[in-house]
């Protein structure tokens, strides 16, 4: 799929709370001032979402360079994103569970798959001031081109 902006194009993004691996609240609107990443993968233990959450892991330092935070979500557990952040090895990156009410937040941002139960393969970004600037839904067998994101970062950087 060819990247484009989504029709939600500079749409406030709804605020929302989700767990990560250790527990840990994430709330959205704490990280206004900064841009965020959200990046959906379908399921955690799979090849192609282990790659991608690694990717963005390996890349955290990089990402924090341009002011982003990255985050990871799928409609896995808290348990199951606890026990695959381990065997990832991941350092940095928080996987953030939407799994209860199940996939709430991908539903809200029109890409959970019904009939199959989890969300797109997708990255939307959210500005500093909590809009939507990007949104890419890639087939679902595709690793996402990480150097794409850092083009469209890099040729869209908010003045401080």
């Amino acid at each position: 799929m060819t990247c484009q902006h989504c029709d939600d194009e500079q749409k406030k993004i709804f605020d929302f709370v989700l767990k990560d691996q250790n527990k840990i609240d994430f709330r959205l609107s704490d990280h206004r001032g900064q841009t965020v990443l959200l990046s959906f993968h379908p399921l955690a233990w799979t090849s192609i979402c282990a790659r991608q959450m690694q990717m963005l892991d390996e890349n955290f330092k990089r990402f924090g360079k341009l002011n982003v935070l990255p985050v990871g979500l799928s409609i896995d557990s808290v348990p199951s994103k606890e026990a695959w952040a381990k065997e990832l090895g991941l350092r940095n990156l928080q996987l953030l569970a939407d799994f209860w009410p199940h996939g709430t937040i991908a539903r809200e941002l029109a890409i959970f798959r019904e009939k199959n139960g989890f969300s797109e393969r997708a990255n939307i970004i959210v500005n500093p001031d909590g809009r939507i600037i990007f949104k890419k839904v890639y087939e679902i067998s595709q690793l996402p081109d990480i150097e794409e994101i850092f083009r469209f970062l890099e040729n869209n950087q908010v003045e401080e």
